[in-house]
C-alpha cells in the first residue's frame, strides 16, 4: 500500500512517499508500474506544492537586467532540495535575513535521498518541475530527461561572474555528455569545488569506513587499528555487546548499514576489503572496468556477513529499513559499527553530539583480506551531477542565476557557513574567525541550528570550500585551531590514546587520484542496455544478497549460485563496456594514454 503525506512545515510544504516498493520505481520520465491513482494524485500534489509564493517570483523582471534584490522588491523562490537535513524553522534567523536584506522568500520542498528517485519519476511524468532544482542523483535523470536548462550560453554572457568562475576550473568535468539533451554543463557542484592555494582540507574524513563506536575501542583499551581484518572488527562488536547487551534501556545492535537510496552500504564493502577505491560497483585494472558483484571478494565478504548475523551481529531490518530509520538507529546510541559513508549518517552524528553522547560517535576502521593494502580514503572528488539546477521551464531564469550568483559572494558564504559575525563567531585582531564556547554549543544544538542555520540550503549550496577571502576557512570546522578548541574534553583525550590530531588521521593517507576516477560518476545512457544492466545488477543485490545473509548458514552457498546465475542473465559486458569507455575517455582527457 503506498502512502502519500503532504504537510505543512512552517509555511513550507514536506512530502514524504512511504513504503513505495521498489517495483513500482519512476524512471526516465517513463512510469513504470505507477497505478493511474498515483499519477492523479501527482497532479494535485504539484497544483498545491507550487501554489504558495509563485506570484511574487513571477513578477520579478526577466528585462535581461540583474534582479536588485531589495526587501522593496520580494520574490519567492520554490526550492526542490534532496538532503538528510531538514527544513528551517519558521522565524529562523537566516531566512529573516534573506528577506530583510535581499527581498527573498524559499519556499523550502524537501525530500529525502532514499524517496528522490520516486520523486524524480513523478516531476518528470507531470512535467512539473520546480524551478530550482537541488538534486543528488548520480544518473542525471533529471538532465536526461530535459528538466533542467542548460547553463553554458547564460554563463558565457558575463552577466554571473561569481558562478562562471566557479564552474571554469572544472566546467569540462561538469559538462554533460551522456546524451538524451545536448551537451552542456546543467548543474552546479554541491561539494569540492576548492579555493585556496593549497586550500584549508577538512581534519575529517567524510568517505567511506568500517566505523565503529569509540566506546568500543575504549572497551578494548583503544587497540591498534592497523592491519584490521573483518574478523577482528566484529569480534570487538561482539565482546563488546556481550557486556552490554542493551544501551539506554535499548537492545544492543552490532551492525548495519544504508540500503534505501543507498544500495552501496551493502554492496561496495568487497571493493574496500580487496584494496581499491571507491569506483563504485566496478574495480578498474588497467583502464578496464569489471564487476565484482560476482567475485570471489564478493562471496567471502557476505559469507563472513552471513556468519555474522548468525552470530547475531548484524541487524536483519538493515535490508528493510527506510534511511530515516536507519539513521534514527545510529542517532539513538546502539548501533556499534556500520559501513557507511561519514557525510551520509552526519545528521545522526549531529544527533549524538548534541546529546553529549561523544562515546556513541564513530571512528573509521579499514579492514581488508589478507595481503591487501587499505585505500578507503581518496582525495576529495568533485561532486557532478549533484546540486543546484534550474528547471528548463523557469519563468524567470535569470533571477534564479541571480540568486545563486549573490549566494556565493564572501559575504553570504560568510553567513551560510559561519553565521553572523558577533552572535555566531568572532574575529580576531589578525582578521581569523574563531568562536567562544557558548558559540560552539549553539552550533552543537540540533534545535539551535533549526532557527539560526539554513542547514537544507547549504547542502546543496554551491560552496566556496576550502578558504574564504581573508585567509579563513569556509566551515568553521576546518579552521586551523578551531577544530582542535571545538573538541569536547572525551574526543581530546579518545584522539591522544592514539596519538593522532585529527579524525582523518584514522584512514590512509590518499595517493594522488587515478586520472579516471572516480568510475562511478560514469553513467550509462538513459535507456541504452548499459542502463538496464546496471539496474538489474542493483535489483539483484538487493533480492539476493539480503536472503544470502539472513539465510542459514547450511544455505548460503545456494543462495549464492542462485545470484550468481541472476548475474549471468544479465548483460554485464553492455555495462562494463561503457563504464571502461568513459573510463578511458578520462584517461585520455588527462593526458594518458
Amino acid at each position: 500500500m503506498t502512502a502519500l503525506i503532504l504537510f505543512s512545515t512552517g509555511g513550507s510544504f514536506k512530502v514524504v512517499f512511504d513504503a513505495f516498493p521498489p517495483e513500482y520505481l519512476l524512471y526516465g520520465g517513463a512510469l513504470m508500474k505507477r497505478t493511474l491513482f498515483t499519477a492523479f494524485l501527482l497532479v494535485i500534489l504539484s497544483a498545491v506544492l507550487f501554489a504558495s509564493g509563485a506570484d511574487e517570483t513571477k513578477g520579478a523582471q526577466g528585462n535581461g537586467e540583474p534582479h536588485v534584490f531589495s526587501p522593496d522588491n520580494p520574490v519567492t523562490i520554490d526550492a526542490w532540495i534532496v538532503t538528510s537535513q531538514t527544513a528551517p524553522s519558521p522565524d529562523n534567523k537566516i531566512s529573516k535575513l534573506l528577506k530583510e536584506k535581499l527581498g527573498v522568500t524559499l519556499n523550502y520542498d524537501i525530500t529525502t535521498p532514499d524517496q528522490q528517485l520516486d520523486r524524480i519519476g513523478i516531476m518528470l511524468a507531470a512535467g512539473s518541475i520546480p524551478e530550482l532544482v537541488g538534486s543528488t542523483d548520480q544518473q542525471a535523470r533529471l538532465v536526461q530527461g530535459g528538466a533542467l536548462l542548460r547553463l553554458d550560453d547564460y554563463l558565457d554572457s558575463g552577466r554571473w561572474p561569481l558562478l562562471a568562475e566557479h564552474v571554469r576550473p572544472v566546467r569540462k568535468k561538469l559538462t554533460w555528455t551522456g546524451g538524451g539533451v545536448e551537451d552542456g554543463l546543467y548543474q552546479f557542484p554541491n561539494y569540492n569545488r576548492f579555493y585556496g592555494n593549497p586550500p584549508i582540507m577538512s581534519p575529517i574524513h567524510w568517505g567511506t569506513a568500517f566505523w565503529i563506536q569509540k566506546d568500543v575501542l575504549a572497551f578494548h583499551n583503544y587497540p591498534s587499528l592497523e592491519n584490521m581484518t573483518l574478523e577482528r572488527y566484529f569480534d570487538m562488536i561482539e565482546s563488546y555487546m556481550k557486556a552490554n547487551p542493551t544501551i539506554d534501556g535499548a537492545k544492543t545492535i552490532g551492525f548495519s548499514f544504508p540500503m534505501q537510496g543507498r544500495v552501496w552500504g551493502l554492496t561496495n564493502p568487497p571493493l574496500f576489503l580487496a584494496g581499491y577505491p571507491n569506483d563504485g560497483g566496478v574495480m578498474v585494472d588497467d583502464g578496464q572496468a569489471k564487476i565484482y558483484a560476482n567475485s570471489k571478494y564478493a562471496y567471502d565478504y557476505f559469507k563472513f556477513l552471513n556468519m555474522a548475523h548468525d552470530r547475531g551481529l548484524v541487524d536483519p531490518e538493515s535490508f528493510t529499513q527506510t534511511l530515516d530509520q536507519y539513521l534514527a538507529k545510529v542517532a539513538s546510541g546502539r548501533v556499534l559499527g556500520v559501513h557507511d559513508q561519514r557525510w551520509s549518517f552526519g545528521t545522526a552524528n549531529d544527533a549524538l553530539v548534541a546529546n553529549g553522547q561523544y562515546e556513541r560517535t564513530y571512528a573509521a576502521t579499514m579492514p581488508t583480506f589478507p595481503g591487501k593494502k587499505p585505500y578507503y580514503a581518496d582525495r576529495d572528488v568533485l561532486n557532478i551531477n549533484q546540486g543546484f539546477g534550474i528547471a528548463s521551464n523557469a519563468e524567470n531564469p535569470e533571477l534564479l542565476l541571480d540568486f545563486l550568483e549573490i549566494m556565493l559572494t564572501p559575504e553570504w558564504q560568510t553567513i551560510l557557513s559561519w553565521g553572523i559575525e558577533g552572535e555566531d563567531y568572532l574575529v580576531d585582531e589578525n582578521g581569523l574567525f574563531y568562536k567562544t564556547q557558548e558559540m560552539r554549543d549553539n552550533f552543537n544544538n540540533l534545535t539551535w541550528k533549526q532557527d539560526n542555520r539554513l542547514e537544507a540550503l547549504l547542502d546543496i549550496m554551491v560552496k566556496r570550500q576550502g578558504e574564504l577571502p581573508g585567509g579563513n576557512a569556509f566551515a568553521a570546522g576546518d579552521q586551523p585551531g578551531e577544530f582542535f578548541d571545538s573538541l569536547k574534553q572525551y574526543d581530546k583525550d579518545f584522539l591522544a590514546a592514539y596519538g593522532l590530531q585529527t579524525w582523518r588521521q584514522f584512514v590512509n593517507d590518499p595517493p594522488p587520484n587515478p586520472a579516471h576516477y572516480p568510475a562511478w560518476q560514469i553513467s550509462p545512457p538513459d535507456g541504452s542496455a548499459a542502463q538496464v544492466a546496471n539496474q538489474q545488477l542493483e535489483d539483484a543485490a538487493q533480492r539476493y544478497l539480503s536472503e544470502a545473509v539472513l539465510t542459514d548458514p547450511a544455505r548460503f552457498d545456494s543462495v549464492w549460485d542462485e545470484y550468481m546465475a541472476a548475474i549471468d542473465s544479465i548483460d554485464v559486458a553492455a555495462f562494463e563496456a561503457v563504464i571502461t569507455e568513459g573510463v578511458q575517455a578520462r584517461i585520455r582527457a588527462a593526458g594518458g594514454e
